[in-house]
């Protein structure tokens, strides 16, 4: 689907980037994360030509390029990726917008990976409160962030990217 919206609507057109994106991230559910990783690389720069560095969309895929990072088996930079986009989704969406607490929930889950257990716990506490508070306690989301409270961090598995 990519490759013909390219050709009829063109490379840059909205919705031919929405595409690359989605097809990006559905090669790396389909287990090919450094793939995901590159597509997302090199969508990025598009992105932010046409719709800005800071626009929702920009954000989205700057998001799904830091969670295959890490995804590929760099964790310190997804790390170091979800650092700087959690202030910027924070000021652009709002600091309880559920994209924003989709990379909170992210950063928090890649500091763990990284080493960091202490700071992923307390940074998962912290979203948990907000989490209950925006979205409700039995919203998958909350569940999720409640679960990596109560579970030991698991190093042989990765979450679904928000």
């Amino acid at each position: 689907m990519a490759d013909s919206c390219r050709r009829v609507l063109g490379a840059e057109h909205p919705d031919c980037l929405h595409a690359q994106h989605d097809l990006a991230r559905w090669i790396g559910y389909a287990g090919d994360a450094a793939t995901a990783r590159d597509q997302f690389a090199a969508l990025l720069p598009i992105r932010e030509h046409v719709l800005g560095p800071e626009h929702p969309e920009t954000l989205a895929t700057r998001h799904g390029l830091a969670f295959w990072i890490g995804a590929a088996g760099d964790v310190a930079a997804a790390r170091d990726l979800f650092a700087a986009l959690v202030p910027v989704r924070e000021r652009v969406q709002g600091p309880e917008h559920p994209d924003t607490l989709g990379s909170k929930h992210e950063l928090a889950y890649w500091t763990g990976k990284a080493g960091d257990a202490e700071g992923s716990r307390a940074q998962f506490a912290a979203l948990l409160k907000v989490r209950e508070r925006v979205l409700g306690t039995d919203h998958p989301d909350t569940t999720d962030t409640r679960r990596k409270l109560i579970e030991p961090l698991d190093v042989t598995t990765r979450p679904a990217p928000r």
